[in-house]
């Protein structure tokens, strides 16, 4: 049992810990990586692993040669993918006895402010919540729920993972070993983030905007 709070320690800030992981597991890094990118929206109950800072950091990994590039963004993308549409079904088939239970599993204020979003956003919120944390592992289950249909969901969640990926992983890849972004990476995480936020806060008063405008024209 002494063993456990180590492991779970290096699974939700393997961001931090990738290169002794590298050093010590090799090739089964990658099996690692996707496991976490999967499960960050693969199950509700796990939004607390990391997702923007461990696609910069593996993409760091990768402009330093220390990981294969041409392995890592089609893994890093599929287990994205496959996050997104597992917990679409667990909505959908189980989602509301799941609510129905214990609210120390799923905490009614993430479920909420994934359901303001989604009710803001309609079926764009499946492309904007990949770029913010938490609400991108709530979206996919309430799109279940909602009985959303699936082909709608497939089409804005590939957009979604494929550019998130793209994003983040390629930032990590071109300046992730950048000097001065290496000596400050924890600023730069946090910028990231901020930047997901500035995506869907853009994307916020441009609906505002347009529904200022219908109501004008209205009067």
């Amino acid at each position: 049992m002494s063993a456990l709070p180590g492991l779970l320690d290096i699974l939700i800030h393997l961001d931090e810990y990738l290169l002794p992981v590298v050093q010590q597991y090799g090739t089964w890094t990658y099996g690692l990586l996707f496991l976490i990118i999967f499960m960050e929206t693969g199950f509700v109950v796990t939004p607390f692993l990391p997702g923007d800072s461990l696609l910069f950091i593996a993409g760091a990994f990768a402009g330093a040669g220390v990981l294969d590039v041409r392995v890592l963004i089609p893994l890093l993308l599929v287990a994205a993918i496959l996050g997104d549409h597992t917990n679409y079904w667990i909505g959908r088939r189980i989602g509301e006895r799941m609510l129905a239970w214990d609210n120390r599993i799923i905490r009614p204020q993430y479920v909420r402010t994934a359901q303001e979003f989604f009710d803001r956003h309609g079926k764009k919120s499946i492309f904007l919540a990949r770029f913010v944390p938490i609400v991108r592992t709530f979206t996919p289950f309430l799109s279940g729920i909602g009985k959303m249909h699936y082909a709608e969901f497939a089409r804005w969640e590939f957009a979604g993972s494929l550019c998130w990926v793209l994003l983040f992983f390629g930032g990590g890849y071109f300046f992730g070993n950048i000097p001065i972004v290496r000596g400050n990476l924890t600023v730069i995480i946090i910028l990231i983030i901020g930047a997901s936020f500035l995506v869907v806060g853009v994307e916020v008063l441009r609906q505002n905007r347009e529904m200022l405008a219908r109501r004008l024209r209205r009067q």
